[in-house]
């Protein structure tokens, strides 16, 4: 796939040309610019729309993805949600398998969209959701996308993302981007790189131990397929807390309501700031805040405190 594909939907049509804003008031020095892309502007709310329809339209294209298939994925909730949207949208039917420490609004909002819900093995988290979701769809025939290993998520970000960025902001000098399966940051990567060698890119991933939905650390051992970490000039590791305090933060000083890896991605581009005198940093908001309420994050200043937030995986 060279050229984005063109939906005949008009509702997939509309994923993708996020706006790109400044963030004035959260600058760390006079020289130094910062900029957002709000990918919460998607249909669904989320980065994962893109990866999503650029999935399910390179199957169709390659012919193994048929009518009348059944779409089986494993995921914290966006990627699910993402799927069942361009599924639903195509006429399939889509499985989700989600892992048991995900909090209890992903079965709502994955059913809503009209994904089937199966829980993934007791303690296992992500890994052991992606052996259950492999294991189904070899046993029953379903279609698995696998979003950590298919260059469509990567190809997604090259084609859309990356190209969106520099249409609008011409010199890009760093760009941060959290680390799940990885597809945004090597496919945007290599957009900004053709453009710019010199820029700088930086991966934001959680300490370990510590769970922010979306977001993935590489020190528990599991490196995605389509992540190429040569490509990286750094990354940043960050915990719930400071996650969670940026994000208010972003809410406060600019009125802007991103998700919990929207606050990670920030703490972590300030800190790469930290080290320029000048220059422009852009950093991925992947989706909203309104998937979050129910953590009391924005009311209750005292969740800064990490007990008992480690074994749950956040939104």
């Amino acid at each position: 796939m060279i050229a984005p594909p063109v939906p005949r939907d008009p509702l997939l049509a509309r994923i993708g040309q996020t706006p790109l804003v400044e963030l004035p008031n959260c600058s760390p020095k006079p020289g130094i610019k910062v900029f957002a892309k709000l990918e919460w502007f998607n249909p669904t709310g989320s980065v994962k729309d893109r990866v999503a329809w650029f999935m399910v339209e390179e199957a169709e294209e390659r012919g193994v993805l048929k009518p009348g298939a059944t779409i089986i994925e494993a995921t914290t909730g966006n990627t699910g949600i993402a799927l069942a949207f361009a599924g639903r949208r195509k006429g399939y039917r889509v499985k989700t398998v989600v892992p048991d420490n995900a909090m209890p609004e992903i079965r709502e909002l994955l059913e809503a969209h009209g994904a089937e819900v199966v829980w993934g093995p007791a303690g296992e988290g992500t890994r052991g959701a992606i052996a259950l979701a492999k294991r189904l769809a070899a046993e029953e025939g379903y279609f698995l996308p696998d979003q950590f290993s298919n260059p469509a998520n990567v190809q997604a970000h090259y084609l859309t993302t990356g190209r969106e960025v520099l249409e609008s902001l011409a010199q890009v000098d760093v760009f941060v981007s959290g680390m799940g399966t990885g597809g945004t940051i090597t496919g945007v990567g290599r957009r900004l790189r053709e453009h710019n060698p010199a820029v700088k890119l930086v991966a934001i991933e959680p300490h370990l131990g510590d769970h922010l939905q979306g977001l993935k650390t590489l020190q528990d051992g599991f490196i995605p397929p389509i992540l190429d970490l040569g490509q990286l000039d750094g990354k940043i590791l960050v915990y719930a807390k400071d996650a969670f305090f940026w994000t208010r933060e972003l809410a406060r000083r600019e009125g802007l309501f991103g998700g919990l890896s929207s606050g990670a991605a920030l703490y972590g581009a300030l800190k790469w700031a930290q080290r320029m005198e000048r220059g422009n940093i852009v950093v991925l908001f992947a989706d909203g805040g309104w998937k979050y309420l129910s953590t009391g994050l924005w009311r209750n200043p005292s969740i800064d405190s990490r007990e008992g937030l480690d074994d749950t995986v956040w939104w």
